[in-house]
């Protein structure tokens, strides 16, 4: 059975280099039910909404079977949140999620898959710095990717909640077949 392993929000803002000066990619879980509204879940945090967050950016889930091969491949534990996720999951592909896929998490929540990450250098530091050169290349050929998701319905999730597929839309691209590389 599918299922949400962690809800997570920002834990804290840390300084980045970048541009905005802040990063919110440092994510934890939550204990409990938690609020999802339409721009995600209430007390997250997104410093740069250009490339993270809004409506269409609410969201943003990362499986727990690829967080495993990741966890195999830099040798450390890589918990909930550690991809600045808001969803870990479980026991559902959602590399093959199909752009307008709608997904049941619990008994009210639907979330519409709309576009693939693309992983940046605020995420290549976050991940290890000069200590994982070419991250961003790496994970993009990896093709680990996770969607970011829109929010339909809104209400409470908790970690354990299944994951219900509600409509795949025929014919629809894969969030793989729209991906380009950064």
């Amino acid at each position: 059975m599918p299922q949400l392993l962690a809800v997570c929000a920002v834990h804290q803002l840390r300084p980045e280099p970048g541009t905005v000066g802040v990063t919110a990619i440092d994510k934890r879980a939550l204990a409990g039910a938690v609020k999802i509204g339409a721009y995600g879940v209430r007390g997250d945090v997104q410093a740069s909404r250009k490339h993270h967050g809004g409506l269409d950016k609410a969201l943003y889930a990362y499986a727990q079977e690829d967080a495993n091969f990741w966890e195999d491949q830099l040798g450390r534990e890589l918990p909930p949140g550690f991809f600045g996720e808001n969803m870990r999951t479980e026991g559902i592909d959602v590399n093959t999620a199909r752009v307008g896929e709608r997904w049941r998490i619990g008994d009210r929540v639907e979330v519409e898959v709309t576009m693939p990450r693309t992983p940046c250098q605020t995420f290549a530091r976050w991940v290890g710095g000069a200590d994982e050169r070419g991250w961003v290349k790496r994970f993009s050929d990896e093709r680990r990717l996770g969607p970011y998701l829109r929010v339909v319905k809104t209400g409470s999730v908790r970690a354990g909640d299944e994951i219900v597929v509600i409509h795949e839309p025929a014919g629809a691209p894969t969030i793989l077949d729209i991906y380009r590389a950064p």
